[in-house]
């Protein structure tokens, strides 16, 4: 089980890093079915319901990941100073971090 979890998590990085999900994404899901791995049939099923979005994901260069870090580290700020810091101060962090 532990070897066939590592194929199937190896085979989903490739098309990740490749970019081939319009290839191989289908083929992926129906083969992580036909194991008896309960994780993986989650995944599956989310990734099912989210077919379109999933397939933009592993086919399409476009990333938003640098914004969502962005955002992320922000709201860490705004969160960290509630109550004891104004704008002025989170601005200078934002532009010296």
């Amino acid at each position: 089980m532990v070897a066939a979890t590592a194929g199937h998590v190896r085979a989903f990085a490739t098309m990740l890093t490749e970019r081939t999900g319009r290839q191989h994404l289908d083929d992926w899901l129906t083969a992580v079915r036909a194991d008896p791995l309960p994780a993986l049939h989650s995944l599956a099923n989310g990734i099912e319901r989210d077919h379109p979005a999933v397939l933009a994901g592993l086919t399409l260069p476009y990333s938003s990941g640098a914004v969502e870090g962005t955002i992320c580290k922000i709201k860490f700020w705004k969160r960290l100073m509630f109550g004891r810091a104004n704008l002025d101060l989170l601005r200078k962090m934002a532009l010296h971090n």
